[in-house]
């Protein structure tokens, strides 16, 4: 594995784990490597320090040959090298980029407003509605069957749609 410190187009900094530097590359060239921050496709590596091992970790030396390698006649198509990424895939639209940005401001604006009563939601919804608790806006988890039970007892609940990126 290797651990890359890379950057979008925005300034954003972040980084990331790849099985090896050509599956970096590769990556970047399917438009799979996107900014966490802003879902940016164009990303590029920065400046590192190395991560060095101990020594006795390391593996013994290889020989090597300076024997020449054989070049490609003209007009054969070249392999293994890098393919041009001029032009970066976007995995999202921008109405989908800018639904995730929704979601997620929603989900912030939740969490700033109301409290969380994570699985304890639907029984805490019951206290409130039948008095037993004061008012009080809160969010948390139920089943669909406790969601179902809460809407025929009168008791108004919605549900929070869930960031794409949870699901990662």
């Amino acid at each position: 594995m290797i651990r890359y410190a890379l950057s979008c187009d925005s300034g954003h900094s972040f980084e990331s784990w790849f099985p090896s530097s050509d599956s970096y590359d590769e990556q970047v060239r399917a438009g799979l490597v996107t900014c966490p921050f802003c879902d940016s496709p164009r990303v590029a590596k920065q400046i590192m320090a190395p991560s060095l091992g101990r020594a006795a970790a390391l593996p013994a030396p290889v020989e090597t040959s300076n024997a020449p390698v054989p070049s490609a006649p003209a007009g054969a198509p070249a392999s293994g090298g890098p393919a041009p990424a001029d032009i970066p895939v976007n995995l999202a639209s921008e109405p989908e980029r800018q639904l995730r940005a929704m979601i997620r401001a929603l989900h912030e604006h939740v969490a700033r407003t109301a409290d969380h009563v994570g699985r304890d939601f639907a029984a805490e919804a019951r206290r409130m509605h039948y008095g037993e608790t004061e008012q009080r806006a809160i969010y948390g988890e139920a089943s669909l069957n406790d969601a179902r039970s809460l809407l025929e007892e009168g008791i108004a609940v919605q549900p929070l749609p869930a960031l794409p990126d949870d699901r990662n």
